[in-house]
């Protein structure tokens, strides 16, 4: 019995179905095909971008010593994608848990602030030491030793203007600070520097 010919449509669908799919294999590369890796990179990119913005918030909380809130956003940085910046906040979470535990220092007078802030600024915590000195001229303004100390905080902690407006108070209510001031180490980057050298040296204005 003779072989049936297949017909033209036979031929279309058989070539159809052995010819390789173009649109499986674009975008792939010889190495093993970069699609799914850029992909994955698109997708992972958000999720990064917030673990580090949570970060970053954290540790401005971290550093304003609000540690309840700081750790809060450390945990969500913990939960991230990238593990350099999870790795950070996992350590930054038992940091706020230790400080968190410490007895809390109950403070009433203004000598109390006055002596506590000292005693920080001796650790160099310049930021914490300014927030207690202000509760402190909240009950006594007119105190010129923590005008002073203020100053010392304010200038440790980068607020050159700030420093210069709180020393200025300090040396109008007790112009012997100017002499002090002179001497402390803590003001001599500043010392030689405008509006500085005019409060330090006002009788150098004439030469």
């Amino acid at each position: 019995m003779p072989e049936k010919k297949k017909s033209p449509i036979s031929k279309a669908a058989e070539k159809r179905m052995t010819k390789p799919h173009a649109a499986e294999t674009s975008g792939t590369t010889g190495s093993g095909g970069a699609l799914p890796t850029d992909r994955a990179a698109v997708l992972t990119r958000p999720a990064g971008s917030r673990q580090l913005t949570s970060f970053e918030a954290a540790m401005k909380l971290f550093h304003a010593r609000k540690l309840k809130e700081a750790r809060e956003m450390f945990r969500a940085a913990a939960e991230g994608p990238e593990r350099d910046v999870a790795q950070r906040a996992r350590l930054h979470v038992a940091m706020c848990d230790r400080r968190l535990e410490q007895p809390a220092v109950h403070l009433r007078s203004a000598e109390d602030y006055y002596n506590y802030s000292v005693a920080l600024l001796n650790t160099r915590n310049a930021a914490e030491a300014r927030i207690h000195l202000e509760k402190a001229l909240e009950i006594s303004p007119r105190a010129d030793h923590i005008h002073y100390a203020l100053a010392l905080a304010r200038a440790m902690g980068g607020d050159p203007m700030g420093a210069y407006e709180s020393l200025k108070r300090a040396i109008e209510l007790e112009p012997r600070n100017r002499i002090i001031a002179r001497q402390d180490a803590d003001f001599a980057p500043l010392a030689s520097q405008p509006p500085f050298d005019g409060l330090l040296y006002p009788e150098k204005k004439g030469w």
